[in-house]
């Protein structure tokens, strides 16, 4: 017969420590730091992995890039006040000045407002894209590696047929049959690309998930809470998750960057984001007939989107190391 005790009311209470003497300044003296009697306390994997990402420089540095990013994307008037629609014929493709910096594109707006105001879109693609593919990817592994069986064998199979489809080009196929145009809002543009990448992109996340949640649930504490009588959804969410989702925040850092790219290389193609839309990908796009002739339409919007891309890639294996035990 199983017991309704929780596994914190099967161990002995702790030993109370008297209180020690009085000092003469009436405070108590309390045990030497370092000393021989005092008990280290134990710490989780993350608060492990913390302390070796504040102390890691190739973490410090990425995670500062990101964050002017995101306060880019977030936030554009702290940048710049121009307005990135405000085009002048006259000014077309004029080289950076000292009114504007990044020099004018082919329909005389500004560069740098643009490319300021493009970090919104192509980083919104990104972390959307990843944010649904983490959910999708890590519910159908965690279900196919804690089941096992029938379920397993089901899911596996649906993830291998999605696998075998390469993501871009089913990216290209989806948004294909389903074109946006001119006056299609810009969350729906938006919204388009990130599910085209996330059709396909979610398989990674459910394989890396399915091979932990199968040596997670072999874990002691795991078959404990499975002995006191605990249900499949409350071992899942308390016991399994927390301890299997270090591989997917690994991942997902990484391919958060790989998602810009992929919405730049839609956009360059043309179909991914539309104008009105402003994103480093149509910039791109616009500047490729003018390389030669003017660089640095091609030159900033680049150099950000290369940024963006390393800064994430170097997150990922800061946060990869400090999750991995053996690199310890």
């Amino acid at each position: 017969m199983s017991s309704s005790v929780a596994p914190d009311q099967l161990a002995p209470p702790p030993a109370r420590v008297p209180e020690r003497p009085a000092g003469r300044n009436g405070r108590r003296r309390g045990r030497r730091r370092g000393g021989g009697h005092a008990a280290a306390v134990p710490r989780s994997l993350a608060g492990d992995a913390w302390r070796d990402l504040r102390r890691n420089p190739l973490f410090l540095i990425s995670a500062a890039i990101i964050v002017v990013l995101v306060a880019m994307a977030a936030v554009p008037g702290l940048f710049t006040d121009a307005d990135p629609r405000a085009c002048d014929l006259a000014n077309s493709r004029l080289p950076p000045s000292g009114s504007a910096w990044f020099g004018y594109d082919l329909q005389g707006c500004d560069m740098y407002a643009r490319t300021i105001h493009g970090a919104r879109a192509s980083i919104l693609v990104g972390v959307l894209t990843t944010l649904g593919i983490a959910v999708v990817g890590s519910v159908v592994g965690m279900v196919a590696g804690y089941h096992g069986g029938r379920v397993d064998a089901l899911l596996s199979r649906l993830t291998d047929m999605f696998f075998a489809v390469p993501m871009l080009l089913g990216a290209i196929i989806v948004l294909a049959t389903f074109p946006s145009r001119v006056d299609t809002p810009a969350w729906q543009t938006i919204g388009k690309v990130v599910l085209a990448l996330g059709v396909l992109g979610w398989t990674t996340v459910a394989r890396l998930m399915r091979s932990t949640v199968i040596q997670v649930k072999q874990a002691d504490y795991v078959q404990a809470a499975r002995g006191l009588g605990a249900g499949t959804r409350r071992i899942l969410l308390r016991h399994v998750l927390p301890n299997a989702l270090a591989p997917v925040v690994v991942y997902s850092t990484i391919i958060l960057g790989v998602f810009v790219v992929l919405e730049a290389t839609l956009s360059f193609l043309g179909i991914g984001l539309q104008a009105p839309v402003i994103s480093w990908g149509i910039a791109i796009s616009e500047a490729r007939s003018y390389i030669r002739q003017s660089p640095h339409m091609l030159l900033f919007p680049g150099a950000f989107l290369s940024v963006t891309v390393l800064a994430f890639i170097m997150l990922g294996d800061a946060v990869r190391d400090a999750f991995d035990p053996r690199l310890r």
